[in-house]
């Protein structure tokens, strides 16, 4: 029974762009699946998808909301878990997470924007999670529409495959519907119903010329996968049934050689349905992946598989955090294998210790369908649970397995808060405690020179939304200071040097004494520490050698600088010395720790900061202004194209320092018609008369520049 209801089972989410139209699919597909019986509508704030105060004021989504609904497809009923995912880059983990364990997406374009910066960005991160996809050309009613441009920047842009399946009548004002090239039919939506009625129709006769030849592109296209079909088309086109054509889309999407594309408009209430069908003839089932990868927790050599079957030992994903006013902690978490019943114990190999699930739900957006329990294949919430995080695997005991848990990217944007009472000291550190677990982006530390509280996020409005929760959801009143970058330091110069920790204060002393090499790592080292151990003879003795690692490792946290952390360094433990009595583990973790800073000292340590990759859409005469602006905010300009619109697009790359507050001024500059958009890029050295004013304003040694 269960094996044949995976078959029906997708695991689906929508990204794209801001403002592409996300949040209005997943209402509409709510709508016509029978699960809301009135259309949210985000700019009015009444989304169900967007729950959150911040969402509906903003109208924009902040985090990813998950929905389970149904839907029929050739007279079979599929279970849908769709999750609405963020467009902002400063909630790009929120896209991260929930690509991580989704089976297929929708990748959603605007007919008049096509494939934006954050467009790139959403694409690249589910081809690094492998998630097959779908297009989708939205608001072809708007003016400006082009579908064929947008598949065209499909193929160019992001270099994938495109195969349009549908095309639509008319564009702009006189969208009026859509032309299915498998089935060669019209199809016409009817406006009373809200779209939730369409009929099918003959082809328009100017059309027809149009369609004919589309189709043949499709099943040229389609032809360089399957060698059946390949024959059939250079016969007999005419040949080609309608389940072979699926049948091939299917194979290839899955193999994620070809991404379907379909267009509609999902304000106007056109084309979701025929979306709907095409995720659940396209999309993977989680029975397409036939397995999922781990290692044992207690061996990490030894690799292990498990299946999507309920008689399976369990596995599960936990990918996201949230806090709910009513049920506490709830953990969102993908089953891979097995099934995890409500009030049993899992194991959580992270931590090594047992938590108990004591409810169950299928979600639906911020209210939850409690249910007995949750099998392979599904994605459900869970609460009781002591100490789970985000990436976690939650597994059985007796067969542990660990998943690979995901990367975030590190915070590019600090500011500093304190509480505005006595009162709400307490409130605030509970507070951010619980903001930094759901959102493994977010930090919170203290500063040790100045004792502040810094929170570290991925932009301004990232830190807006955290200090808006705050208040609202914690009660909290806070005094903030102004957004400060988060630098970071390097060393540029390889340096040796003895380091001898000594201190006798009567009884046991401690004595540690070791040669290390200090300096940049290697070419393509992945990680932060690159330690190497050169000791012969065990003139230090075996057991103190992760002390000196661990030595360094802390030290890293706080550069010679200024403090800001330092990301590589290679450190090479050479030599050294011990004391059979006053020698001890932490001895020789100070000493390296003391060593880190002298070294460091010499090796001509510089100041990086972060860059962000800048996208200006700008009117033509606005253009000498925007670039005269990006010139003086130390921006390189790397170039400009031309948007179909007549505006001029500006690509710069500019350090993240120079560009607080930069909306405000860009819609001075261009009486607000230019819009922007930014993402991190990497980080560079800052030049010495710059680093100097940072190094000095944060009361750091300037003298070592």
């Amino acid at each position: 029974m269960a094996k044949k209801d995976l078959h029906y089972t997708r695991n689906i989410g929508i990204m794209a762009h801001i403002d592409a139209g996300k949040t209005t699919t997943s209402e509409r597909v709510l709508y016509y699946t029978g699960l809301t019986h009135k259309i949210g509508e985000t700019h009015d704030g009444t989304a169900v998808m967007d729950w959150m105060a911040q969402e509906q004021e903003r109208g924009i989504t902040i985090t990813s909301a998950a929905t389970t609904t149904s839907w029929i497809y050739k007279s079979n009923k599929y279970k849908i878990n769709l999750i609405d995912t963020p467009g902002h880059v400063d909630f790009t983990v929120e896209v991260e997470r929930s690509l991580r364990i989704l089976d297929g997406a929708i990748a959603t374009f605007c007919a008049v924007g096509g494939v934006e910066p954050q467009s790139e960005t959403v694409w690249r991160q589910a081809d690094k999670y492998n998630v097959p996809r779908i297009g989708y050309v939205n608001k072809m009613d708007r003016s400006g529409a082009n579908f064929y441009d947008v598949v065209r920047q499909i193929k160019e842009v992001l270099g994938a495959n495109p195969c349009v399946i549908q095309i639509p009548i008319g564009a702009e004002e006189k969208f009026r519907g859509i032309i299915d090239l498998i089935r060669m039919k019209a199809f016409y939506w009817h406006d009373e119903t809200m779209g939730a009625d369409y009929e099918l129709d003959e082809i328009p006769a100017d059309m027809q010329a149009e369609a004919v030849e589309l189709r043949d592109k499709m099943l040229e296209n389609l032809a360089n996968f399957d060698d059946n079909l390949m024959e059939k088309y250079f016969d007999d086109p005419s040949k080609i049934t309608e389940d072979e054509i699926h049948e091939v889309l299917r194979k290839a999407t899955i193999a994620m050689q070809i991404n379907p594309v379909v267009c509609g408009s999902s304000f106007k209430n056109k084309g979701v349905q025929p979306l709907l069908d095409a995720v659940c003839a396209y999309l993977p089932s989680p029975l397409d992946t036939p397995h999922i990868d781990g290692v044992d927790p207690r061996n990490p050599d030894n690799k292990l598989t498990r299946k999507p079957d309920d008689n399976e030992p369990l596995c599960a994903l936990a990918f996201k955090i949230a806090t709910d006013p009513y049920v506490g902690r709830l953990c969102y978490f993908r089953v891979y294998s097995g099934r995890l019943d409500a009030g049993s114990y899992v194991y959580n190999p992270r931590s090594g210790k047992k938590e108990r699930i004591s409810r169950i739900f299928q979600m639906f957006s911020n209210k939850q369908n409690p249910v007995e329990a949750i099998e392979a294949g599904d994605i459900g919430a869970g609460v009781g649970f002591k100490d789970i995080r985000t990436g976690d695997t939650l597994c059985s005991e007796s067969h542990p397995i660990l998943l690979e848990s995901m990367d975030f990217p590190d915070p590019v944007i600090g500011i500093a808060v304190e509480p505005k009472t006595q009162a709400d000291v307490d409130k605030l550190s509970v507070g951010l405690a619980k903001l930094a677990e759901e959102d493994p982006t977010f930090t919170v530390h203290t500063d040790e020179q100045s004792g502040q509280t810094i929170i570290s996020g991925m932009g301004e409005l990232h830190l807006e939304i955290i200090l808006d929760r705050l208040k609202r959801e914690f009660k909290v009143e806070c005094n903030q200071g102004r957004p400060q970058v988060a630098y970071k330091e390097a060393i540029t110069k390889t340096v040796e040097l003895r380091e001898v920790y000594k201190k006798q204060t009567g009884g046991r002393g401690k004595f540690a004494d070791i040669i290390v090499k200090v300096g940049p790592v290697d070419e393509g080292f992945e990680g932060s520490l690159q330690f190497i151990d050169e000791v012969k003879g065990g003139n230090v003795p075996k057991e103190y050698i992760p002390s000196v690692q661990k030595g360094f490792q802390i030290a890293m946290r706080n550069g010679v600088l200024a403090g800001f952390p330092i990301d590589k360094i290679k450190a090479t433990l050479v030599d050294g010395s011990y004391h059979p009595v006053d020698s001890d583990q932490l001895s020789f973790e100070i000493c390296a720790q003391i060593a880190f800073k002298n070294a460091c000292a010499k090796a001509h340590p510089v100041l990086m900061e972060p860059i962000m990759k800048l996208e200006v859409v700008t009117p033509e005469e606005n253009m000498g202004d925007v670039i005269g602006d990006l010139n003086k905010r130390r921006g390189q300009i790397e170039g400009m194209e031309s948007s179909r619109t007549g505006a001029r697009i500006v690509k710069a790359k500019v350090p993240l320092s120079e560009l607080f507050g930069y909306v405000t001024a860009l819609r001075t500059i261009t009486s607000g018609r230019a819009t922007s958009s930014m993402e991190f890029f990497n980080y560079v050295e800052v030049s010495t008369a710059l680093a100097k004013e940072v190094v000095a304003e944060a009361k750091g040694r300037v003298e070592l520049l």
